[in-house]
């Protein structure tokens, strides 16, 4: 409620715009302990008018969660003298380790392809391949074989007729981030649409990250591999020696 409160005074101090969309989040930072199973990101905001709502085109809401952006390369398998192997790969040239976007309507009516090509709002979009080796004919399947399989994951998330638009004034929407989240800063995006073109858009970001142990031996690991290396061995060596002795123990008893 206070961060609701919060908003809807940012709003008002907002210098004087048609339409406007501020947004807020639950939280600034998720943090990934031994434990960690997921969380979940409520997504709000408010449109600002200076003049009366519109009501045709009737405004639309599109959220977006992008995670940390990386190449990636997916290779193609084949069946070759009775066994699977890698044959072609393409590189893509950037990939959001995660992406999530929801939307107040169907996707036809909230974003055209004009602009969904300008802004990168579509799964796709956000993804960039520029080139592919010659032989590949069929590169656009690397992509969408790459969508495919985090998909599958919940690391990229198409979620139409999820965000809630009160009265075209408030939006709201929940975000799930997977356990198997990476580390970084994730940007989420709030555009503002009317007509399948884009009147307003705002940005926060959101930092994932390890803390307390994990945090430690993660850096450890980072900074001083060859400590790092001795530790593990140790506790190995001591969980090992501890199974045995358990063992040992209860075949005595």
């Amino acid at each position: 409620m206070m961060r609701l409160l919060l908003l809807l005074l940012a709003v008002f101090a907002l210098p004087a715009r048609a339409e406007e969309v501020v947004m807020g989040l639950s939280k600034d930072r998720v943090s990934i302990t031994a434990d960690f199973d997921g969380s979940e990101i409520l997504i709000f905001g408010a449109v600002k008018r200076e003049t009366e709502i519109r009501t045709e085109p009737p405004l639309e809401v599109i959220v977006t969660v992008s995670g940390p952006v990386a190449p990636v390369t997916v290779w193609r398998k084949a069946r070759r003298f009775g066994i699977w192997v890698n044959t072609d790969a393409v590189e893509i040239d950037a990939a959001p380790s995660f992406y999530a976007v929801a939307t107040s309507a169907p996707w036809p009516q909230v974003i055209s392809e004009v602009e969904d090509l300008r802004h990168k709002v579509s799964v796709n979009r956000a993804i960039r391949s520029v080139g592919a080796p010659m032989n590949i004919v069929d590169s656009p399947s690397f992509t969408e074989a790459l969508i495919r399989l985090r998909e599958t994951r919940s690391l990229y998330q198409q979620r139409p007729v999820t965000v809630t638009f009160n009265e075209a004034t408030l939006f709201d929407t929940r975000i799930s981030m997977p356990a198997n989240i990476v580390e970084g800063t994730y940007t989420v995006r709030v555009l503002l649409t009317r007509g399948g073109s884009v009147v307003s858009q705002y940005s926060s970001e959101l930092e994932v990250g390890k803390v307390g142990l994990e945090r430690w031996l993660y850096n450890l690991s980072r900074n001083q591999p060859p400590l790092y290396g001795l530790l593990s061995l140790v506790i190995a060596i001591a969980a090992g020696w501890g199974a045995s002795a358990a063992f040992r123990a209860l075949r005595s008893g």
